[in-house]
């Protein structure tokens, strides 16, 4: 009885306006992931004062972060569209046996990458470069990144519990308060306790693990729908499976970034370390367009998750729609700042007159590709929350692998590092065709028959 009274009916997911519901949900985690967007960018602005082979540090050790990153949202994507589904269904203890063993599973990949961070970060900054200030920096920065990565780990876990029961304002606050963090605390490391680029790994640290805490105080005191407890505590391969069958995929997409970064930066260094600069700024500006529309997403897939458990398919159609309208309207305006402002872009980061000549064009061109990832990014959330995963994965291999990082290094071959930005437009072509098929086959088996 006392559970029924903790526990309504039906939860919002299944009843508020979908717009409403959208918004409501996906302007918080927009919000924090913006923050998020500007610390990282900080960082880079603060090192790029150090000198720019510290900013090609960063820049270089951005394939190991974002591995981190897509393990932990990966798996995050696979307990919320669990989670969600779970609670559409009315299954409170699948539910709760997801939240723990999802933790859990944060754990066990924190303790993966302390290991490898350990043993390897500088093997990695020497299979790129023989530059000593970049390998000295670069490997400090990631050492410390990889071996403190519990922090990141568990808060992302944790605010994946909160946006599937719809309390994204938690799980804004938690990003928000690590960002400020990191924000107050890297100019204090780099600058005045001399650190350079170890300090900027310092406090991303220092921001992930206050963000954690905060996390886990919320989803213990406001969380209701979740009762998260490991007394007693044993893994469950069922739920384990079923995370992964969805997370799997996720992570693998995400991963894939890492490796066409690294691939790219391989590229590029055959120009000029400069490039690799001028690629290395343009990810962490492009965060500031592209992490709107994931937060957006991260709204998207438990609203979908639950209507596909609650049996509703006119509202998770209504939520995808409104998703691309909304991701388009971002990038579009990200596109315009891109074509309009990329010199004073670029001037944040201390730009040089080389870099300035590079950069300039390559954002331009780069930019293209903006609105169509947008409609590929709603999509892939799409597939991710029916649990066709796999959909997601081939788009992100065709994107990033299939045709991107070949196209590049055909382009690259002309001699003129101009032309190798365009590999970007070209290969977002492919996939929003890729997606458009996808989109068509995941609404004929899984939307036709309930609306029949």
């Amino acid at each position: 009885m006392e559970e029924k009274e903790i526990r309504p009916q039906e939860n919002k997911m299944g009843v508020l306006p979908v717009n409403k519901l959208l918004v409501s949900i996906s302007v918080p985690i927009m919000l924090s992931m913006l923050v998020q967007a500007l610390y990282n960018v900080v960082d880079s602005i603060f090192v790029s004062r150090v000198s720019e082979n510290a900013l090609n540090a960063v820049s270089l050790a951005f394939p190991v972060q974002n591995l981190m990153i897509a393990v932990a949202t990966g798996t995050g994507v696979g307990i919320n569209a669990l989670l969600s589904k779970s609670l559409g269904e009315k299954r409170f203890e699948r539910a709760n046996l997801t939240a723990s063993n999802g933790v859990f599973l944060g754990i066990c990949s924190a303790a993966v990458f302390a290991v490898l961070g350990a043993l390897f970060s500088r093997t990695f900054f020497l299979v790129q470069t023989d530059v000593a200030e970049i390998v000295e920096g670069g490997t400090a920065y990631i050492r410390i990144c990889t071996v403190c990565s519990f922090g990141i780990f568990t808060a992302i876990s944790i605010e994946r519990l909160l946006q599937a029961t719809g309390k994204t304002i938690y799980s804004m606050i938690t990003q928000m308060v690590g960002a400020v963090i990191n924000i107050i605390f890297d100019p204090i490391f780099i600058f005045v306790f001399d650190m350079g680029v170890a300090g900027a790994a310092w406090a991303t640290v220092l921001g992930q693990v206050v963000g954690a805490a905060l996390g886990v105080y919320y989803n213990a005191k406001k969380n209701t729908e979740i009762t998260l407890s490991f007394k007693g505590f044993r893994p469950n391969g069922y739920i384990i499976r079923r995370i992964y069958s969805v997370g799997v995929p996720s992570i693998i997409m995400a991963s894939i970034g890492s490796v066409m970064t690294f691939g790219m930066n391989k590229i590029l260094i055959g120009f000029t370390t400069t490039a690799t600069a001028v690629f290395g700024v343009y990810f962490k500006l492009q965060s500031f367009v592209f992490m709107p529309v994931f937060g957006m997403n991260n709204g998207l897939v438990p609203i979908v998750a639950y209507n596909f458990g609650a049996r509703k398919p006119d509202r998770m159609v209504k939520a995808v729609k409104l998703g691309v309208i909304y991701a388009t309207a971002i990038m579009a305006v990200g596109l315009a700042i891109f074509q309009l402002i990329p010199h004073i872009l670029l001037g944040f980061f201390d730009a040089s007159d080389y870099m300035l000549e590079i950069g300039v064009p390559a954002l331009r061109i780069i930019s293209f590709h903006f609105i169509l990832a947008g409609f590929g990014i709603v999509s892939s959330s799409f597939f991710q929350a029916l649990g066709h995963g796999v959909l997601s994965l081939i788009i992100s291999l065709v994107r990033q692998l299939i045709v991107l990082l070949p196209a590049a290094w055909l382009l690259s071959l002309s001699g003129q590092l101009g032309l190798v930005w365009w590999a970007f437009p070209i290969a977002e072509i492919f996939s929003v065709m890729l997606s458009i098929l996808f989109l068509v086959y995941a609404y004929r088996k899984e939307i036709k028959p309930m609306l029949a």
